[in-house]
């Protein structure tokens, strides 16, 4: 199980470096990406929240940087595309984010573990589906195909790999909070504090400025 940004291709983006991406891939977070792959997923997560302000909010700033920011430090509720991708090493199976999920909800995760149910991510032309049987959790790559594969593993298991995956989120958040404060000098710490509200971790102790 992995924590995924959905990415896109950093086209004419030169507010600081990024990674070269291919449209519609996954992006994996953990404590291991270069910094160029950290400039990706942060580009992405500001991104998904690059709306222009309406109601009460603030206009955004002149400045081209503060401008693309304004979103992710100004939103109560933040979005970034992506979730868990789940695979079954044994078969080759995969379970990827939906297109009505969000790295933001990871933790409806524990939830459905803990209250069964159904959880979905997704509707058609692809629908992937949780479901809790007892101590088996089921998951369907897509519901709306009736021989769609399908991942089959324990309760415990879940929760082992949801730890693991809430370990590769708090490394990712140390590693893009320290590359905030090289990248992003003067606003590291409000950068750092809307990543971790994303992410649902706390606020990540901040680096000396340089």
């Amino acid at each position: 199980m992995q924590p995924v940004l959905e990415i896109y291709a950093p086209d004419g983006f030169d507010l600081w470096p990024v990674a070269e991406t291919e449209s519609f891939g996954f992006l994996p977070l953990s404590g291991e990406l270069s910094p160029a792959e950290v400039g990706t997923a942060v580009m992405r997560i500001a991104g998904c929240n690059d709306i222009d302000p309406d109601g009460d909010r603030l206009p955004r700033p002149a400045d081209a940087l503060d401008s693309f920011l304004h979103g992710l430090l100004t939103f109560d509720n933040l979005y970034a595309a992506g979730g868990l991708r789940v695979t079954d090493n044994s078969t080759g199976v995969t379970f990827l984010p939906g297109c009505c999920d969000g790295l933001e909800d990871w933790r409806d995760w524990h939830q459905f573990v803990d209250d069964g149910g159904l959880l979905g991510f997704g509707h058609a032309p692809e629908s992937p589906v949780a479901e809790r049987f007892g101590d088996t959790i089921r998951l369907t790559v897509n519901a709306d195909q009736s021989d769609s594969p399908v991942i089959e593993l324990s309760v415990t298991e879940l929760r082992h790999l949801l730890a693991g995956a809430e370990r590769d989120l708090a490394d990712f958040l140390a590693l893009a909070t320290d590359w905030a404060s090289r990248h992003l000098p003067g606003r590291c710490a409000p950068v750092a504090a809307a990543l971790a509200r994303v992410l649902g971790l706390p606020a990540p102790a901040l680096p000396p400025e340089p």
